[in-house]
This record gives C-alpha cells, sequence and structure tokens, in this order.
C-alpha cells in the first residue's frame, strides 16, 4: 500500500516520539536540622503522628539522633543512631507521602549500609533498588482519643492477683525474665525505668506477672509512648494487659496530654485490647530492615 502523503498521516503518537525527553528534575537539596525549638514547632502541629520525634528532642535521646529535610516546610526525617542497627523514622500524611519520598532520595549519601527503617507508606520502595527490603511489617500508630474507655479497667484486673504497682530499676531483673517468657525480641533499653514509668502485676508469691511502659515520656513535649505491654504466657486472658495499660495511661495524664503507641496491623488481640482502651489508629505504616544493595 502507498505510503500516505505527509498531509495525510496520523498524528505521532507523543509515547513513541523521537522528540528529547523533558530533563529529569534535580534532586531536593538536603538539609539537616539542629534547632530543638524549631523541631519541636514542626512537630507540635502534628503531635499524634509524631510522639517519637518529639520525645527524642530530650536526652539521653537527642545526643544520638540527626534529623533532616528536603523542604523549608516539609517532612523531617530521623536518624536514630543507638545499637547495632540505626533506626531511621520518616511518617507524613498521605498529602505529603511526594514530600517524603523526595526527602528519602536526597538522604541516600548520608545513609548507613543497614537500618531498621519505620516508614509510612511508599517509604520502603523509595530507597529501591538501592536497598533490599527485609522483615517487611505493616504497622499502626494509635493515639489515645477516648481516655473515658480506660475507666472500667482502672483498680485491677477483676481476674486479676492483685493491684498495679509502679515498677523501678530495682525490677530490672524481673523485668527481663517476663520480657523473656512472654515478649522476646521486644525493645527494651533499662534506660526506660528512669526515663519514664512502668507498671506492673505480682502474683500471690510476688512474681511479676503483666506489666506496661513506655518508650518515650516527655513532660517537657507533654508526648508518652507506650510499650512494652507484656503478660506472662501462664497469666493471660485474665486482663492484666488492659488494667496494667489503663492504671500506665492514668499515670502518664498528669505530664502529657498526647499518648499513643505502636502495634502489629496483623495482630487482633492486641488492637481489640487498646480499641477497647480508647485508643484509635493515626496512621499505617511499614517496619522493615533496610540492607544496602
Amino acid at each position: 500500500m502507498p505510503t500516505p502523503p505527509p498531509s495525510t498521516r496520523t498524528p505521532a503518537d507523543p509515547a513513541s516520539s523521537t522528540a528529547p525527553a523533558a530533563p529529569a528534575a534535580p534532586p531536593a537539596p538536603l538539609t539537616s536540622l539542629h534547632d530543638r525549638a524549631a523541631l519541636a514547632e514542626r512537630f507540635g502541629r502534628d503531635p499524634e503522628l509524631h510522639l517519637f520525634e518529639l520525645g527524642d528532642l530530650d536526652e539521653p535521646f537527642w545526643s544520638h539522633t540527626a534529623w533532616y529535610t528536603a523542604s523549608a516546610d516539609g517532612p523531617v526525617a530521623l536518624l536514630y543512631a543507638v545499637g547495632d542497627v540505626p533506626t531511621l523514622l520518616g511518617l507524613a500524611r498521605p498529602a505529603q507521602a511526594d514530600g517524603l519520598a523526595g526527602l528519602l532520595d536526597a538522604m541516600r549519601p548520608v545513609l548507613p549500609r543497614r537500618l531498621l527503617a519505620h516508614l509510612t507508606d511508599g517509604g520502603v520502595d523509595a530507597l529501591a533498588p538501592d536497598y533490599r527490603a527485609e522483615h517487611r511489617t505493616a504497622m499502626l500508630r494509635m493515639a489515645l482519643t477516648e481516655p473515658a474507655a480506660l475507666a472500667p479497667h482502672l483498680g485491677g484486673a477483676p481476674d486479676g492477683p492483685g493491684p498495679v504497682v509502679r515498677l523501678g530499676a530495682a525490677d530490672l531483673t524481673e523485668l527481663r525474665a517476663l520480657f523473656a517468657a512472654g515478649y522476646p525480641g521486644n525493645w527494651f533499653d533499662e534506660r526506660m525505668l528512669t526515663t519514664g514509668p512502668y507498671v506492673g502485676v505480682r502474683d500471690a508469691g510476688g512474681r511479676l506477672l503483666a506489666t506496661a511502659g513506655v518508650h518515650v515520656h516527655s513532660a517537657a513535649r507533654r508526648v508518652a509512648v507506650i510499650g512494652n505491654v507484656t503478660t506472662h504466657p501462664e497469666a493471660r486472658g485474665r486482663g492484666l494487659a488492659a488494667a496494667c495499660t489503663a492504671r500506665l495511661c492514668e499515670v502518664l495524664a498528669d505530664s502529657v496530654d498526647h499518648i499513643g503507641l505502636n502495634v502489629r496491623a496483623d495482630h487482633p488481640i492486641a488492637l481489640a485490647l487498646y480499641r477497647r482502651l480508647g485508643f484509635t489508629t493515626v496512621t499505617g505504616y511499614e517496619e522493615a530492615v533496610l540492607t544496602a544493595s
């Protein structure tokens, strides 16, 4: 078939055009942040999303932190360098997802070869293919929004062996034994016993059966993150975790305005517990171990 004259040819498909592609956008500039007051103001606009960041502005955490942004008012990422594997924390609302992806892309030169990432949706993939993700886990950030729901659980569990009591440094060995039995692999640093309250329940013989404590507690920033909620396997199903968590929230209410926690999205028992206690979901995020490819 003869080739149609130029005036009758179908217009070219832009996708197959041989015209040169538009130049790629330059990478966002990376800025390191050091002003604690400015960071506190920035995170204070959305405190339930940024509970960890606000708490980490205090010592002993502050000295181990590095903070980065790629825009004057966009997401901020925290690199926390404690332990064998540093932690990268980057949480953003959906409207700032692209900004977080751009920030993570700009951070590639300053990231360690191996890290534990806590990133909102798309953050882990934004670092591929330079980083390979392992142990990816869907998580939820929850916040106490209905404190009245705590009341039925205060005063101890109905089937509990005794009252919920405060714990301290003298209870460290027992706490470690309880975590080994009921929550192996949890994140616990003995300094947490001095930076925030821990509570627990003992049986008639004095053995520690359940506990609840904090990962972060900042009276200066008025925030706390509950963690290490644990019941011994032999004592589960008796309401001990609910009693400990409710009492802990009651203690924290004297010094903070915002209480939150992190929980696996695929843990229905824990989710049901926290919802009964008045916690609601703030955001989903992903936890993963990232290793440079």
